[in-house]
């Protein structure tokens, strides 16, 4: 495993950190309700995580809403039996539920009981951007994070941010944060933050963490522009290890998280791990980043990462599973209507077909009633209603791509 520095703090991250939001999942049917849901697959999960660690990861990212809540409580399993001591551990308070400053203690207390330890080696407000950094402002809670960092609960304070890069320096101007998180990857350089704001905050000594890598897979999806390109490169690497090596590359980042659902992958992003290294990238494999960049941009039409923040939807509709099928039919394209007709009519059309499946959660776009509460809660700040009527309309209704992309 390669290490690098974070930021001005005084140890060194390894290059790959294990991000716990995309877990393992198994399907189990409640014997009371006799519904059906994903849940981690605890004893994989463990395993994997247990693997990275022993193979040199040192730095484990989770939060209160991931699976549900329950990775927070997996982790704390994972990192039983001496496992707490080799890594950093880091979790995020959920900034859009605190209502006055009595409830930031009320989730460090719950979150570090579910994380079976005493401290945080770093607590990051969740998801900033404009709206959730009025609530830090509002209620007290840079002051509730310097007091518990005080009472040696929080050893390092941070946030990670979504929103313009604009509203990212005015929130890494107003304090001292030893940390920030933000999405970034050779396709998105110049979204939210972007390689402007990871420069201007490493250039004050901030640590980066960097999500989204692989911006949520879609950057390993291979069809026949993406692998001409890296067949014809001189250097052989995955569509992953080309991603991954772009960010280490850069020395303003601190450490890259992945959030890996398969032991394969955690040993793939560890061989590529070992073999990243600051400013090693030659022109050559620059050009090739640049080419890929172009013909990844051709085929992702709407900017969704699947993290699964907008769920679950009041009406039941699988947001994220709709906005993706409709992605890959933008991709591939009408000639393969029938094929994604297909996908989306297995989606439940109506509650009552949910309650006698045991699926809830897995209607289709026609279920959106345009409430907007998943509006607040995207990362990505896509209009998920009218993204959804689209969805309907195209593979619902049979209109054509073209009438509305």
């Amino acid at each position: 495993m390669k290490y690098r520095r974070m930021g001005n703090l005084d140890w060194e991250v390894s290059a790959l950190g294990f991000g716990c939001m995309r877990l393992p999942t198994i399907n189990v049917k409640d014997e009371k309700t006799n519904e059906s849901r994903q849940v981690i697959n605890k004893e994989y999960a463990i395993e994997m995580i247990r693997y990275g660690i022993d193979n040199g990861i040192n730095y484990i990212d989770t939060a209160w809403p991931y699976h549900e809540g329950e990775s927070e409580i997996v982790v704390g399993e994972a990192l039983k039996d001496g496992y707490r001591e080799k890594v950093k551990l880091v979790t995020k308070l959920p900034t859009w539920l605190i209502k006055d400053e009595n409830d930031f203690d009320t989730f460090l207390v719950k979150q570090l009981k579910k994380l079976q330890t005493d401290y945080l080696d770093i607590y990051l407000f969740h998801s900033l951007g404009k709206s959730h950094f009025e609530i830090v402002k509002k209620c007290n809670l840079i002051k509730k994070m310097e007091e518990a960092r005080g009472n040696g609960l929080v050893k390092h304070i941070g946030f990670s941010f979504h929103d313009s890069l604009k509203v990212f320096k005015e929130i890494i101007d107003y304090y001292d944060w030893d940390a920030a998180q933000i999405q970034y990857n050779y396709f998105d350089i110049n979204y939210q933050a972007g390689v402007k704001g990871l420069k201007y905050a490493a250039d004050k000594g901030i640590a980066m963490i960097i999500m989204e890598p692989l911006w949520g897979g879609k950057l390993t999806r291979s069809f026949f522009e993406v692998e001409d390109v890296i067949k014809k490169a001189h250097i052989k690497r995955s569509l992953a290890d080309w991603a991954l090596q772009f960010l280490w590359n850069q020395p303003e980042v601190s450490v890259v998280l992945s959030g890996m659902g398969e032991l394969w992958q955690v040993k793939e992003n560890i061989e590529s791990a070992k073999n990243s290294a600051i400013n090693s990238l030659k022109g050559e494999e620059m050009d090739v980043i640049s080419k890929l960049r172009v013909n990844f941009s051709k085929f992702i039409t709407i900017p969704c990462t699947s993290c699964e923040y907008c769920i679950p939807c009041p009406n039941s509709v699988n947001i994220p599973l709709n906005l993706r099928i409709l992605n890959d039919f933008i991709w591939f394209g009408e000639e393969h209507r029938e094929r994604f007709k297909g996908m989306y009519t297995k989606f439940l059309k109506t509650e009552e077909e949910m309650k006698e499946s045991g699926a809830e959660g897995a209607g289709n776009a026609s279920l959106c009633i345009e409430c907007g509460e998943c509006l607040e809660k995207c990362p990505q700040k896509i209009p998920i209603p009218d993204v959804l009527k689209k969805v309907d309309e195209i593979l619902g209704k049979n209109k054509k791509i073209t009438d509305y992309f």
